[in-house]
């Protein structure tokens, strides 16, 4: 096949496609990048003048951006004129759980993946690669290629398409570390022509022996896996945390005593409030949805367990707070440290921060909340719940400043291991709170002895001597 990739078209500018594209763009400056999203405001963002307003916070993100933007990195909401110039289009579109339907709860609802599917059917041009970059079910490719195949049949101009895995496994925070240094790129394919095509992106940074090729559903179902075999590490060691308060261990000496045993490694045992960001949880109950579809309930069931002690292990947080303040918190004023699903980001997607203010606020607890990246809007939208009634009427503010959330508080509670947070001076604090004031570290972040020096009571997961 004489073909050779010039254009990429990257359906979806969310988490996933700009920082991908925008590390593409940098690395492959012949390739001309165009990123397309229907959102209007979300492409403004990308295109701002102002680089520290782009909409997503990664690490190294912005300079890329401003190296490439406007050169051969370009943000825009021409979906239909973009794809016919492709010819390679990367589908990076959220795929999240059904709510209502035939598998609500578990499943993907694939109706954007099948939208821009039909999007490409219809405005490509000659030979067009579409890859797969969205977290998505085993076998969605058939989908794809079922919709495209059906257009070639319909259309009089000459059109032929190729279909490709190439599923991320980026860790929000250090997301443009992980492209530029991926431990493995995977494309799944059956066309080998089409993958030598995609390899050969990625080839111009990454090794060679780090791009490995599979089938097309292996590779879709590798991501799953992963993110599943991630997500039951962290409830593990969470369960583990539990278990320590009560018999008086301490979570990480065991961490660091298995961790050390090279079959398990030290990576994800670092006990805290409870996974979150928006694939773990969403493509654990895609598998759970598989399993089940193909008759494998023990299977179902092994891996649904790992959501409900995910859920269980958040709810225990918001108890024990409850219960250490005198087993009341309505009318008290409680810091909320963090509230994006962990530190260097600005996602806040499946939180554990959001479940456990909620609680707080059904018990009636007025939150001052401060997080360094997240925007207000975006916390009001999280905690907007429409059928739930915060009972004993609690409620929220937002802080920009740490110790004006603290000021008067009866508690502080660290939900995001943000650095800033490891340089609170508690001394300071000690002054400013109400007594008997808890400190509540679920990110084993802070010092105790500086904590209980100033005459604070103290709590962290997993310490057996709280």
């Amino acid at each position: 096949m004489n073909f050779k990739i010039k254009n990429i078209c990257c359906i979806g500018a969310g988490y996933v496609g700009g920082p991908t594209m925008a590390v593409i763009a940098d690395k492959c400056p012949d390739v001309k990048v165009e990123v397309v999203d229907l959102d209007v405001e979300r492409i403004k963002k990308w295109n701002h003048k102002d680089l520290n307003k782009l909409p997503i916070y990664e690490p190294g993100l912005a300079e890329i951006v401003g190296r490439c933007r406007e050169v051969n990195l370009f943000f825009s909401n021409s979906v239909d004129k973009k794809i016919k110039n492709a010819d390679m289009v990367f589908i990076s579109v959220n795929t999240p759980t059904k709510k209502k339907g035939l598998g609500a709860g578990k499943a993907s609802d694939l109706k954007w993946v099948e939208a821009c599917a039909r999007q490409v059917a219809r405005y490509s041009v000659g030979h067009t690669i579409v890859v797969e970059k969205s977290t998505l079910p085993v076998r969605t490719a058939e989908v794809i290629k079922s919709i495209l195949k059906e257009s070639v049949k319909s259309n009089v101009t000459a059109k032929t398409f190729d279909v490709l895995s190439n599923p991320e496994f980026l860790s929000e925070g250090s997301a443009i570390e992980d492209l530029i240094n991926p431990d493995r790129v995977l494309i799944g394919g059956e066309n080998e022509n089409a993958i030598d095509l995609l390899s050969s992106i990625y080839s111009n940074w990454v090794p060679k022996n780090k791009i490995l090729r599979t089938n097309i559903w292996s590779s879709e179902l590798a991501k799953l896996t992963a993110n599943a075999f991630l997500a039951q590490r962290i409830s593990s060691i969470n369960s583990i945390s539990a278990l320590c308060e009560a018999t008086g261990a301490d979570v990480r000496e065991v961490a660091r005593a298995i961790g050390s045993d090279k079959r398990i490694g030290p990576k994800f045992l670092d006990s805290g409030p409870g996974f979150g960001g928006s694939c773990f949880k969403k493509d654990i109950l895609n598998l759970v949805y598989l399993s089940e579809y193909f008759g494998l309930p023990q299977v179902a069931n092994f891996w649904e367990s790992v959501v409900k002690l995910n859920d269980w292990h958040q709810h225990r947080i918001s108890q024990l707070v409850v219960k250490k303040l005198f087993g009341t918190v309505s009318g008290k004023k409680i810091s909320i440290l963090g509230f994006a699903f962990k530190a260097n980001t600005n996602d806040t997607r499946e939180s554990a921060a959001i479940r456990i203010c909620k609680d707080l606020l059904e018990e009636g607890a007025i939150l001052s909340i401060h997080d360094p990246k997240v925007e207000m809007s975006q916390i009001s939208r999280d905690l907007k719940n429409e059928n739930q009634n915060f009972s004993k009427e609690g409620s929220w503010t937002m802080s920009e400043d740490i110790y004006d959330s603290i000021n008067g508080s009866d508690a502080v509670v660290i939900l995001t291991e943000w650095e800033e947070y490891t340089k609170i001076k508690w001394d300071k604090v000690s002054t400013i709170v109400r007594r008997p004031a808890w400190i509540f570290d679920s990110r084993s972040i802070i010092d105790p002895k500086k904590v209980l020096k100033n005459g604070m009571n103290f709590w962290r997961v997993g310490d057996g001597l709280n």
